[in-house]
């Protein structure tokens, strides 16, 4: 719940530092000849940039299990299901968070945690996970995945997306009424938003869309190195951490649902827009760390 309730004031602050330095900037005299007010735009911004994010995170359990297929172990039906429910808890006692829900969904080697709370999490393993590693490396991939719970990457996640899309709708719409009204300068008889308002909102919506996307899959990256290491701490010793990023490499991942993506074991590589790092990179990574 601090989380949330910082992820609401991270929001409505920087919406509130926006005002600011627009009103210094004297942005108000490109966006009121055009009808529209800078206490409106940084509304709506708000709205758009924190409210679709808020909601994304509120519903990621329900959506993750839906859209994954997983199946929560609720009473154990074999002795590998209780092993994995026990190390789930084992690792949470350690973490020092409420026991997460646990599941399991059919597919290649992957696993993801996903939830707004992290006393009320969901780790979730697939079926190729446990039949293509040890059970020590097992260990280690659920290791991760309730570091992830622990360090909140969940709603640290959605509150960089969220601020990004915040920043992205208000420049877009300031730059789209100052073109505008660079564009009709001469035109007095003209009000409210025209051509030039809306092609270079549309425009700047897609810039600087992609350019918030490497900000968060950058995020993404860093947070992926502090899961290994999370997932070193819990287990005592960084080696079956390496092992089972080893037996990874040279695995075909699983492909997760877009709305856990990011919080699986393995995810796309190879770009600006990578959710994960190079599998090699984590494990000099974690070679090189003093856990």
């Amino acid at each position: 719940m601090k989380r949330i309730l910082l992820f609401v004031l991270t929001n409505v602050m920087v919406v509130a530092v926006l005002g600011v330095v627009a009103s210094l900037l004297g942005v108000n005299r490109f966006l009121t000849p055009n009808g529209l007010n800078l206490g409106s735009l940084l509304g709506f911004a708000l709205i758009m940039g924190f409210g679709g994010a808020i909601i994304s995170l509120l519903i990621s359990k329900p959506m993750a299990k839906w859209s994954a297929g997983v199946r929560i172990i609720n009473d154990p039906q074999s002795p590998d299901e209780a092993w994995i429910v026990q190390t789930v808890r084992n690792f949470a006692d350690k973490a020092g968070i409420g026991m997460p829900e646990v599941g399991i969904f059919e597919g290649d080697p992957n696993a993801f945690a996903t939830g707004a709370f992290k006393n009320s999490a969901l780790v979730a393993v697939s079926t190729g996970l446990l039949q293509n590693m040890t059970r020590e490396e097992v260990e280690a991939v659920i290791g991760h995945e309730v570091a992830h719970v622990a360090n909140g990457d969940m709603v640290t996640m959605t509150l960089i997306q969220g601020v990004m899309n915040t920043f992205v709708v208000f420049l877009s719409r300031v730059i789209g009424y100052a073109v505008d009204s660079f564009l009709r300068r001469n035109d007095e008889r003209s009000s409210g938003p025209g051509i030039g308002y809306f092609v270079t909102t549309i425009v700047l919506d897609i810039v600087l869309g992609f350019a918030a996307a490497i900000v968060v899959a950058w995020f993404s990256r860093q947070r992926e190195y502090r899961a290994d290491a999370g997932a070193a701490q819990l287990m005592g010793r960084k080696q079956p951490m390496m092992n089972a990023l080893a037996r990874l490499g040279g695995l075909t991942p699983g492909e997760l649902p877009k709305s856990v993506e990011a919080m699986g074991i393995t995810g796309k590589l190879g770009s600006l827009f990578a959710t994960h790092p190079p599998i090699e990179q984590r494990i000099a990574a974690l070679q090189n760390s003093q856990v």
